[in-house]
């Protein structure tokens, strides 16, 4: 069994369960691409993007049709809300119970993005596996613990060295069980090969620094495509990833809506999350955000494809002449329609087969409920 799903299995001399069950493959398919002739870290890390888009895409294609039937249904659920308008209670029973009737999961979306928080911090910790730098507090480093380690594991190099922190360079190979490894202060010193199968191991370091994105090290925070504000830096890649997530979240967002009480949240949400991602940009690796630019165009590709530009425009009122004007949806019966067409045979409500309001002739006269002597006069008063 330990050959199957523990160390020693195609050449992985280092298993640690249960997170290594879902990071290894993620590591050996980045480090897999890594080696394909004329590639290239930044092209890997876009390939493995695309491969796991790819693999996931019928989850988040089934995630998509869902939100496009729930904009379809929005004209039904806000009937519900004049109805019941003030009882959000009941607003909430209706709307579920429509939501049910149609088949449609109102938290279908949830567990894509759920999914993702484990990818994103798989290829975090892959990427910084790969780069075999490890930076570490000056306190930590002068410890007699790490001491120990660094006599133990030889391949340990100093590259720079700070007045708070230290950048060392972990080795390729090495012993792959030494008790410090075990521990989160010293597991990124593990040597790379350890958690590779035998065709993919390496025999040089991963050369993270891309010629054809101007030398950016994609292993740490983005510093070439980057406006320096001091203590903290705006990633040109960054702001890419946040008008990417805007317009995908955007595509897929239903209108505003007064009576909706997540209406204002989804807002909130559309502008919260392309904010969040600029400011990871000053924090991340390069390379993780290169990760989220692509991820995020793939999906928007997939949106446009499914459902065309969804509800991306008007966008701040503007709506481009090439766009064409989407298929207006039917609009629902009235629920009044539907109480009138249940009333007995005879009454002032079935004898409305317009749809009219009560009291309101077809042709568009005086409602027959005015008060008499209510009537308004014309002509000049008097």
């Amino acid at each position: 069994m330990n050959l199957i799903i523990g160390a020693g299995f195609l050449g992985i001399e280092h298993f640690t369960p249960p997170w290594d069950i879902f990071f290894l493959p993620l590591f050996n398919l980045l480090m897999f691409l890594y080696q394909v002739p004329f590639f290239d870290f930044a092209l890997a890390i876009i390939v493995f993007t695309i491969v796991i888009r790819t693999i996931l895409a019928p989850l988040f294609i089934r995630q998509i049709r869902s939100q496009k039937e729930m904009q379809r249904m929005q004209p039904l659920v806000r009937e519900i809300q004049r109805k019941h308008k003030g009882n959000r209670q009941k607003i909430t029973e209706e709307t579920m119970a429509l939501y049910k009737e149609h088949g449609v999961n109102q938290f279908g979306g949830c567990l894509p993005v759920l999914l993702q928080l484990p990818l994103l911090w798989a290829l975090y910790q892959a990427l910084i596996r790969a780069s075999n730098v490890v930076t570490m507090p000056l306190e930590r480093a002068s410890s007699d613990a790490f001491a120990q380690l660094q006599a133990a594991l030889p391949g340990i190099t100093e590259i720079e060295r700070t007045a708070t922190e230290v950048r060392f360079s972990a080795p390729l190979n090495g012993p792959c069980d030494l008790p410090a490894f075990n521990t989160a202060d010293y597991s990124h010193f593990l040597p790379l090969n350890c958690q590779l199968i035998d065709p993919v191991k390496l025999r040089e370091p991963v050369d993270t620094t891309i010629s054809w994105l101007l030398n950016l090290d994609l292993a740490r925070v983005d510093h070439v495509f980057a406006l320096n504000l001091g203590v903290f830096a705006i990633s040109l890649l960054a702001v890419i990833a946040a008008v990417l997530q805007f317009v995908q979240v955007k595509m897929t967002s239903a209108p505003p809506n007064a009576d909706d009480p997540t209406s204002g949240m989804t807002s909130t949400m559309m502008y919260t999350f392309p904010l969040l991602t600029i400011v990871w940009g000053g924090i991340f690796p390069s390379g993780l955000i290169l990760y989220w630019v692509v991820y995020t165009a793939y999906l928007v590709v997939q949106q446009y494809l499914i459902m065309g530009w969804g509800n991306l425009f008007p966008l701040f009122g503007w709506t481009p002449s090439w766009v064409p004007k989407g298929e207006q949806p039917a609009r629902p019966k009235r629920i009044g329609a539907d109480d009138a067409a249940d009333a007995p045979a005879g009454s002032p409500q079935s004898s409305n087969p317009g749809g009219s309001a009560a009291g309101e002739s077809r042709d568009g006269s005086r409602p027959a409920n005015r008060k008499p002597g209510r009537s308004k006069r014309r002509g000049k008063k008097r």
